[in-house]
């Protein structure tokens, strides 16, 4: 019969380096793959550092804007000046030349505005987006941010989270009505997201601006959890809800060519495979 092994607990994360800025850094990488604030202890309690020594390199990140603190003072989270960092690399990288063409063929193939969008904060911002030459159309450049309520790619990174999750995003962002068509109460939202989920799809459907449709869907991802989506944007007057969904399979191929992108630029053995350490 099967024997079954008992796992080693998994050993804390390395906060090491040749000088304190590097040692800075390795604490940094600790703390970005965090989704929700935390605390002293819990830091110390997962690095293994002592906690004079990591109170000291918090205050030394908080003075840089790199870090942030709750209202209370007692949690930390990431600070705005990470948060720009995170989303200036995305905007910049060197694959964006292979996605931006991704992005071209994808609106040959369907004749409307197509975009690539990521999560920031509790809002979606472009990372890029081709227009179509239709002369109707709604201009929104890269570095554009828009709800994450009512967006397509929005509801998409919703749908990603945990129930805890979403709960604790949404419990600070406010459900702002932009059109009659938006989802401002919380269930209703709940209940949207839910089908999703399921269906692998979102729309929005004059939800943030009246007379434009969207419809997006996950790009594929190594590490689990989707932290980019590609959308197809339209007047209402030339795509119909059912004529996104017939766009569906043009979408999900884009999806799997921007996920083939992602992996050749991602170095081999910086997935989570090297980080479950046994």
């Amino acid at each position: 019969m099967p024997t079954l092994t008992a796992l080693s607990p998994a050993l804390p994360p390395e906060i090491n380096g040749d000088t304190p800025t590097l040692r800075l850094f390795a604490l940094l990488e600790v703390i970005a793959s965090k989704d929700q604030y935390f605390s002293l202890q819990s830091l110390a309690d997962e690095t293994a550092l002592p906690k004079p020594t990591l109170h000291r390199m918090l205050q030394q990140l908080e003075a840089a804007h790199l870090l942030s603190r709750s209202g209370d003072g007692r949690l930390y989270g990431t600070g705005l000046r990470l948060r720009r960092l995170a989303e200036n690399l995305l905007l910049n990288d060197t694959a964006h030349g292979a996605r931006h063409a991704v992005l071209r063929k994808l609106v040959s193939d369907v004749g409307e505005s197509c975009n690539l969008t990521a999560l920031s904060g509790s809002e979606v911002i472009y990372l890029d987006r081709v227009e179509t030459p239709a002369p109707l159309r709604f201009y929104l450049h890269p570095g554009s941010r828009v709800p994450v309520h009512c967006s397509a790619s929005g509801k998409i990174f919703l749908s990603q989270m945990t129930p805890g999750q979403r709960q604790r995003l949404l419990a600070h962002v406010p459900l702002e009505a932009y059109t009659p068509k938006t989802l401002t109460q919380p269930e209703a939202l709940e209940a949207e997201i839910r089908a999703v989920k399921r269906q692998g799809f979102a729309l929005d459907n004059e939800e943030f601006l009246p007379g434009l449709l969207c419809v997006a869907v996950a790009v594929p991802s190594a590490l689990g959890r989707a932290n980019l989506c590609v959308a197809v944007q339209a007047p209402l007057m030339r795509m119909t809800a059912d004529k996104a969904l017939a766009l569906l399979p043009a979408l999900h191929s884009a999806a799997q060519a921007l996920s083939q992108i992602e992996a050749d630029a991602t170095p081999a053995g910086s997935g989570h495979d090297d980080a479950q350490r046994a």
